[in-house]
Order: C-alpha cells, then sequence, then structure tokens
C-alpha cells in the first residue's frame, strides 16, 4: 500500500491527462531504414514544432538492462515507465545469478536436476535460441547446459525456437550451427545432448495475451508430442523450410528432428521441463499448457507429468510458474497505485498485441487493478493476420475509444499503446512500417484535436525504438544489401533514444516550456504526476518539466 500524492497546487485543466505510447518509435541514427522519418507525419511534425519536446533514453542501462549494448524493449520499457524507477531487469539478474552460481545452488534446479537423475528421464530445455537478450540469451542456455553435465545429467534435449525478430531475420544457422558444435564438444558415453525440435517464434509456443492459442498448440504438438515435419538435424531442417516456405527465421514452420523416423525428444512423464526465456508475456501461454490440470484452449493429446520450471516467474500475482529459477524483480509503487490512492480515475486501452503492456507491465508486472471503482482496462481484439498485411492495425478503433472517454470528462488520466511502430517493424517490410506511421500519425491528430477542445494535456512518448531503424547497417554505417540488391531488412528494436511531447491545453507558465534533457523514460512518470498536479515520490527519478 502506497500513501496518497500531496498536490502542489500550481497546475489545474479542465480534461484528462492523456499518455500515448507509439511502441517502437524513435529517433533513427540513419537516414536509410528510418521508417518513422520516411512517413508522412504531418500531425506529428506540427506538434513537434508546436510543443516542448526532448529525446528519452530507452535501452541498457536506462530501463534496467546489463549494458548500453542492449536494446530495450516492451517489458522494461513499460515497467519503467510505470514504475517511475529504474529496476535491474530479467536479462541483468538471470546474468548475475548464472555468474555467481546462486541459479545452481537454488532449490529448483536441484529439484529438477535430482528428477531426471533418479528416474533416469531427460531434461528439456524450451526457448529462443538466439542472443536477442529480449526474451533469452544462448549463453545463458549453454551455460545451464553445461552445469546439468556436471551434475550428472544423462539427457539432454532443445526444443529451440527461431528468432529472427530480435536478431537479424535470417540468422538462424548462425545460432544453430555454432550451437550443435557445442553440444556435439559435450557428448560422450555419459552424456547425450542434441536439438530435439524447433521453429519460428511467431508461428508456434511463443503467443500472448491469449491472441493466437493455435500458435501454442503447434508448439505443444511439437515440443511435446513430436508430432510434425521429421529432419535428421536443425540444420537441414532451416534450409529445407526456408527454400519451399520463403519465409524469415520468425515465421519459418515447426520441424521435428528424427532418427530411424522417430522423434528423438519427445517429452515424457518423469521428465524435467525448464522454459528458458526470461521475458514473461510469451512465457504464460506456453506455461498454462504444462501446469493446468485441464486446459480448455486446446486438445493436449496426452499431458506428461513433469517437473516443470520457469527461467523466471512470469507473473508475480497469479504466482506462474509455480516453479522457476531467478527470482524477477520486485516492483513496487508504481504511478496506477498512487493514483488510486490519491482518488485519480484512469482509463488504460490497447489491442491484444500490447493490452498487457499498458496493464500487467506498466503496473510492475501484476495482473488485475488496484482499484476496480477508479480504474478501468479495455482491449481491442487484434487481427490475427500477418501484421505487414494490416499495417494500421487497431489504431483507429483504440482512437475511437479514447476520443469517446475524453470527451466523456470521466477520467482524470488516460493511457494508451500504439502497437503499429513495434509489430509491424518486426516484420523487417519497410513499406508496411511507413504505411504504419502514417496511419497512427492519422489518430494522434485525431486524439490531439480531442484532448485540446476537452482543455486536457497529451504526453506522447514511446517505449523503445524499432520503425525508426529498418535496415542493417555495418559498422561504417553503409546500409547492408541482399545479393538481389535489396536492402537487408532488420527486424529487432534500436538502441535509438525516444520522443517526448508535451501538448498542454491552457499552459499558464506553471513550470518552464524547456524540458530536461539526458533522462530515461522512467521519468515519465513523474512527469505525468506533475501534470496532474501531484508532487513525485522522492524516490521516482526526476520529471521532464520544471516547476516554477
Amino acid at each position: 500500500m502506497v500513501d496518497a500524492l500531496k498536490k502542489m497546487g500550481k497546475i489545474s485543466r479542465k480534461g484528462p491527462v492523456v499518455l500515448v505510447i507509439m511502441d517502437g518509435v524513435g529517433f533513427g541514427k540513419y537516414k536509410e531504414g528510418d521508417a518513422v522519418a520516411a512517413a508522412l507525419t504531418g500531425h506529428l511534425n506540427k506538434l513537434y514544432k508546436a510543443n516542448p519536446w526532448t529525446k528519452l533514453k530507452a535501452h541498457g542501462l536506462a530501463v534496467g538492462l546489463p549494458s548500453d549494448d542492449d536494446m530495450g524493449n516492451s517489458e522494461v520499457g513499460h515497467n519503467a515507465m510505470g514504475c517511475g524507477r529504474v529496476f535491474s531487469q530479467g536479462a541483468k539478474l538471470v546474468n548475475n545469478s548464472i555468474e555467481t552460481g546462486a541459479m545452481f545452488e537454488g532449490t529448483t534446479w536441484n529439484k529438477l536436476v535430482a528428477n531426471v537423475k533418479t528416474k533416469a528421464s531427460t531434461l528439456h530445455f524450451i526457448g529462443l535460441l538466439s542472443d536477442g537478450n529480449v526474451h533469452s540469451h544462448i549463453d545463458n542456455l549453454k551455460a545451464m547446459i553445461v552445469q546439468a553435465k556436471k551434475d550428472g545429467v544423462a539427457k539432454v534435449r532443445i526444443h529451440a525456437l527461431l528468432d529472427g525478430r530480435d536478431v537479424g531475420e535470417v540468422s538462424a544457422l548462425e545460432y544453430f550451427d555454432p550451437f550443435e558444435a557445442f553440444l556435439a564438444s559435450l557428448n560422450d558415453a555419459s552424456f547425450d545432448a542434441r536439438i530435439a525440435s524447433g521453429g519460428g517464434r511467431m508461428v508456434i509456443t511463443m503467443d500472448r495475451y491469449n491472441a493466437n492459442w493455435n500458435m501454442v498448440r503447434k508448439g505443444w504438438e511439437t515440443h511435446v508430442l513430436g508430432e510434425g515435419r521429421m529432419f535428421e538435424g536443425a540444420h537441414q531442417a532451416i534450409e529445407t523450410l526456408r527454400k519451399e516456405s520463403k519465409a524469415i527465421d520468425q515465421d519459418l514452420p515447426p520441424f521435428v528432428i528424427a532418427k530411424d523416423g522417430k522423434p528423438v525428444g519427445t517429452i515424457e512423464d518423469g521428465d524435467s521441463v525448464i522454459l528458458f526465456n526470461f521475458r514473461g508475456d510469451r512465457a504464460l501461454e506456453i506455461t498454462k499448457a504444462f501446469e493446468a490440470q485441464e486446459l480448455a484452449e486446446f486438445d493436449r493429446k496426452r499431458h506428461p507429468k513433469v517437473e516443470y520450471a520457469g527461467m523466471m516467474e512470469y507473473d508475480g500475482d497469479l504466482h506462474v510458474p509455480s516453479q522457476f529459477l531467478v527470482t524477477p524483480p520486485a516492483i513496487d509503487k508504481t504511478i496506477a497505485e498512487y493514483l488510486c490512492a490519491s482518488k485519480v480515475r484512469q482509463f488504460s486501452i490497447s489491442e491484444t498485441q500490447k493490452f498487457g503492456h499498458v496493464t500487467y507491465f506498466f503496473n510492475g508486472n501484476k495482473s488485475g487493478k488496484f482499484d476496480d471503482k477508479l480504474e478501468e482496462y479495455v482491449e481491442i481484439p487484434s487481427d490475427i493476420v500477418p501484421f505487414e498485411e494490416r499495417p494500421w492495425m487497431k489504431c483507429a478503433e483504440i482512437a475511437d475509444r479514447v476520443i469517446k472517454e475524453v470527451e466523456s470528462g470521466k477520467w482524470d488520466f488516460i493511457k494508451l499503446n500504439f502497437p503499429n511502430g513495434d509489430m509491424v517493424g518486426h516484420t523487417g517490410n519497410f513499406q508496411a512500417v511507413v504505411c504504419s506511421m502514417e496511419g497512427l500519425d492519422l489518430q494522434i491528430g485525431r486524439i490531439h484535436k480531442a484532448v485540446m477542445e476537452a482543455g486536457g494535456v497529451m504526453v506522447i512518448t514511446a517505449d523503445h525504438g524499432n520503425a525508426d531503424d529498418m535496415f542493417e547497417h555495418g559498422k561504417d554505417g553503409s546500409v547492408q544489401y541482399k545479393e538481389n540488391g535489396d536492402p537487408k531488412s532488420k527486424t529487432s528494436h534500436s538502441l535509438n533514444p525516444v520522443p517526448c511531447i508535451i501538448c498542454d491545453s491552457n499552459y499558464q507558465g506553471e513550470y518552464e516550456s524547456e524540458l530536461k534533457t539526458g533522462l530515461g523514460i522512467s521519468s515519465i512518470a513523474a512527469t505525468c504526476m506533475n501534470l496532474l498536479d501531484f508532487e513525485a515520490p522522492a524516490e521516482y527519478d526526476p520529471s521532464i518539466i520544471t516547476m516554477r
């Protein structure tokens, strides 16, 4: 519980403070490949000219990641904005746990290892095989496999998802081939480790927010049941499926590794299973498939009795999974909790793909509301189609509802997430991303008009970059090209700063017109509190505005 915030008695507006999060929209470092700059964004351009704005850090240390070489992501970005401070995040916590040995001294690790040793069964790892460091890191997996051998585990199977989203779009073999060589170097008469299955992360296993349980079903059939197209090895599977499907890594069909016509690594009664992804949103559904006694979302056909653990606790309120290897950050004292204690009426909205970001992640990885009487959450169902085919996504529907709520006068604070820049950005389709930015810009113009007419304040920002960096660049900054002459698409987030624009309908000089520089997106929370006429908590990172 937190205390109510103290009123400043300096700012009074008729309308609400509206926080607009343009997911994945930053300031590009290069002209080539910057889809944000390439788009016709007349409304945003006018807002930059007419209002105070600044750039905010949204990656690396500024959002609790191990180093400034680590790109930001939606989870840590919304955590930082929602709690007003920087907590050490999943990647950093896992690294520390492995480096200090704490993970391998923990109860969960030793329980899972003891289970397979006692039963002469298999230790399985499921997760994203790359060094993207957004959902997972291959080095964490390698460290666990090495430790498993030291601890006397005899058989290990890896169910490896292709990334192509937080790393290069067709970079899978850069990870799979060296990883298979790594496994071969460990294998001997007493230890047998190999890849057992795989598939693209946007096709199997890693669905989120209950958007498409069919992905989880496919993952279950692939990893657990060993059902699907069979290959002798992962390299052969990836090359063959690429040629046939013409898909990039994240969209590659599932595959099963087999020997003599039989899968090498189905999951059976008595096995142990570790989901080595540390980020929660795309881990919850596959976790439910393993842990739920009854599952309504799809027919599991067979539900093996296993010792299951996640890399981290993916939902701190629901305590999912029941077993995990690393304790996540205990994020408390979020802006939503403070505002509820201060009797501030709040409305949160996005479409399915980012709904949990403006609720669960924004609230410090907590499900549910702080006060049912003061808060309302609205989820607009996302289309289940490739994002490049509907690059505008649901931004118009989100804007429709936000405008309605602004005009109602019911809310003091409204926050929304437009997913376009991130979700379409991950497709690598430059034209689609430009289209997504233009569709987004139209809706920002509509919301701005409504907020100004209502006498409110509109704060426009982002959680990280993506759409601003759509081409691969060399160390010298030059665009990298494919054999056919097209630029190599970049599907991962960027290290670029993001905007913060403050559009105040009735600015009376209550704060300096020049915004602070050099801050991170964690400063958004204190800023919104100030604009609501509250003093921010002392432990919060500084506001972007300076009160007079």
